[in-house]
């Protein structure tokens, strides 16, 4: 019985000891000087609102088994369409207009796979390469900045007591009123992740979304019932795709501007986060393993942070961000070997004593 608990003790602590690390780490890096609170309440901020991405993917590739390579372009897309509706004054229109312009992508998507036989991957490919011209249209140049226009982010700190910010001339006269002003985009972004958790939670165990997950676990048992593959996927994508645009649209409104490439890798970022988080928490409720993959974002972005912290050469950021997605994805392969690793080193430790 105690071995068991034993067992149960250091499964556990090794689950949690890269946490741990990390959090060393970050507190000795705050220590000596090179974080500060403010940096890691921004990697916060960005990891939760890059978190909806994480969450989309865990719907499109977990449970519908479809690695979805249109991400970068839809998370761009709702940059595009979130920017340009604050730029118009319609930052609360934003939101389902994003919504909507996601879903119409995750639409595309799905037909080019369901209705036309295109593959996959290379469907993701095709309407990831269609909507940079689509994004360059909508925003109208390579960049879009929203300085001067208000934004959910912006609106939220006034409700908080603060001034919001309408262009550089008020800069210097925002006069916070209330503590909850300096973490207003925390709670904004958290609360936008609550939503979507809790909408995720409720509808995979729906009659829909056991379709949907049935679909990616055994897709031949579902042609086989009464259950139509073609709609699951198509469903599936739509939502997944929304969520993205929805991650886009909060981004540019919480820092103002943006460019063309800002969704670059994020379907890579993605990927990682959702592995990361897959180290910590890989069983559970779906609202647990939501909870899972938004710490795994956290926690990229926090090393992210102390890379840019560290005064890495911004040209090997790129490496960075690639060594990460490598630790990330080998760690779960890794921890699957342990045991067997184990089993070789206490046999030829036994070889070597009966020799």
């Amino acid at each position: 019985m105690s071995l068991k608990s034993d067992n149960k003790y250091l499964k556990t602590l090794g689950k949690i000891s890269p946490i741990l690390i990390l959090l060393v780490v970050i507190i000795l890096l705050h220590l000596f000087g090179v974080l500060s609170w403010n940096r890691d309440q921004a990697a916060i901020e960005v990891g939760l609102i890059n978190s909806l991405v994480v969450l989309a993917l865990f719907l499109s590739y977990t449970m519908l088994n479809i690695c979805d390579l249109s991400t970068d372009g839809c998370y761009t897309l709702g940059v595009a369409v979130g920017g340009v509706m604050a730029a118009s004054g319609h930052p609360y229109l934003a939101i389902p207009a994003a919504l909507l312009a996601g879903a119409l992508s995750g639409l595309v998507t799905a037909v080019l796979q369901t209705k036309m036989g295109v593959n996959s991957l290379l469907s993701g490919i095709i309407v990831n390469t269609g909507l940079y011209s689509v994004n360059i249209v909508i925003m109208g140049k390579s960049t879009i900045n929203i300085f001067r226009n208000e934004t959910i982010f912006s609106i939220v700190r006034r409700v908080f007591g603060e001034k919001a910010r309408m262009g550089f001339e008020n800069a210097f006269e925002r006069m916070p009123k209330s503590p909850f002003v300096q973490y207003s985009a925390l709670i904004v972004a958290g609360a936008f992740v609550i939503i979507v958790i809790t909408f995720l939670s409720f509808f995979l165990r729906t009659k829909l979304g056991l379709a949907i997950h049935a679909t990616g676990d055994n897709p031949e048992m579902v042609r086989s019932s009464s259950i139509n593959p073609v709609m699951t996927i198509i469903t599936g994508l739509c939502i997944s795709g929304s969520m993205t645009a929805l991650s886009g649209c909060l981004f540019i409104q919480y820092t103002n501007s943006a460019d063309i490439n800002v969704g670059g890798g994020m379907v890579t970022m993605a990927l990682a986060s959702l592995l990361i988080g897959g180290v910590f928490i890989s069983e559970g409720s779906i609202a647990v393993r939501c909870l899972g993959a938004v710490l795994g974002t956290i926690i990229f972005r926090l090393i992210y942070a102390i890379a840019l912290a560290l005064k890495i050469d911004t040209n090997l950021l790129k490496l960075v961000y690639s060594l990460i997605v490598v630790i990330a994805i080998s760690t779960p392969y890794f921890k699957k070997q342990l045991p067997m690793i184990k089993r070789r080193l206490k046999h030829r430790n036994g070889g070597e004593v009966r020799g």
